[in-house]
């Protein structure tokens, strides 16, 4: 295991670095009340910290910051953090952001695509209590690349050629892949977006066209009657999102859920992407490849 507080000192660096106007001289979001002397900072520090050593349980990283009682005086209660990460999370979202801004802010070519996020087994469904009386409660929805159904959320995110997630968002499994777009044409434009084919519409294709100027390029239907090969960068291009995904499903654990309400479940998936985004401007900025995460911490 890597020392756990060197890993926490990385991160809330980068956390002071990138929350500049977001945060008081305290390191805390200013609010009524008492002063916390464990600061939202470090609160998000330490989630960065515990996603990108693959600590998803919060009673095991409690007791392996028993062994660093020295180094962190002003530690809170497990409950406490458990409070404050979800109050931190648009924090922690906003961070986020201005990194992957710094890594490559200039990009002009996206990716698209979406993961189902499963919060239980299909059996198990109608007994879950998260979210039943929120709109933001979970629901029914079929993966086609999986084939097979699930019962949760749907990830959708944008990311650039580089790898790094610009953008995402959380529906219900049922929303279908192209509503997304929806919101994409008003945060981007100018630029060129690569989709599969679940992202097929003439009609939303020429909308984000005119409205934003963007480019949206997915692959033809073999039973289309314009059909023609799809152009081998573009999907070569596309496949950066999958191994995107891949790297989420295998060092971050997106897959395994442990949240029993779902403001917890997004907080989980921001810090699970903010440490991804973070891990990879560790190696932006050590002139390493920005995709081979599992070394950023060497």
């Amino acid at each position: 295991m890597h020392n756990l507080y060197a890993i926490f000192a990385k991160f809330h660096e980068i956390c002071k670095r990138f929350s500049k106007n977001l945060v008081n001289e305290h390191g805390n979001v200013s609010r009524r009340g008492v002063v916390p002397r464990f600061s939202d900072l470090e609160v998000v520090a330490l989630n960065l910290t515990a996603e990108a050593l693959s600590i998803d349980s919060e009673n095991y990283l409690f007791h392996k910051l028993a062994e660093y009682r020295s180094s962190f005086p002003n530690l809170i209660s497990r409950r406490q953090y458990n409070d404050r990460r979800k109050i931190t999370a648009p924090l922690c979202e906003s961070i986020r952001k201005n990194v992957a801004m710094e890594i490559d802010g200039d990009e002009e070519m996206f990716c698209i695509d979406s993961k189902p996020i499963e919060v239980c087994r299909i059996a198990r469904a109608r007994r879950c209590k998260m979210g039943r009386e929120h709109e933001t409660s979970p629901g029914y929805g079929y993966c086609a690349s999986q084939c097979s159904y699930c019962y949760g959320y749907k990830l959708h995110a944008i990311c650039g050629l580089s790898g790094v997630i610009h953008s995402y968002d959380l529906t219900k499994a049922a929303v279908h892949d192209i509503n997304y777009l929806n919101d994409v044409k008003w945060e981007y434009h100018d630029c060129s977006i690569f989709g599969d084919r679940g992202y097929i519409s003439k009609s939303v294709q020429l909308d984000l066209f005119e409205t934003a100027n963007i480019k949206l390029e997915v692959p033809y239907r073999l039973n289309q009657k314009d059909w023609k090969p799809q152009f081998i960068p573009f999907a070569k291009a596309r496949k950066r999102i999958e191994t995107t995904f891949s790297q989420l499903t295998d060092r971050f654990m997106m897959i395994r859920n442990y949240a029993k309400q779902e403001d917890g479940l997004f907080a989980r998936v921001i810090g699970k992407i903010s440490a991804f985004t973070c891990l990879q401007y560790l190696n932006y900025i050590n002139n390493r490849p920005i995709g081979r995460v599992k070394y950023a911490l060497i």
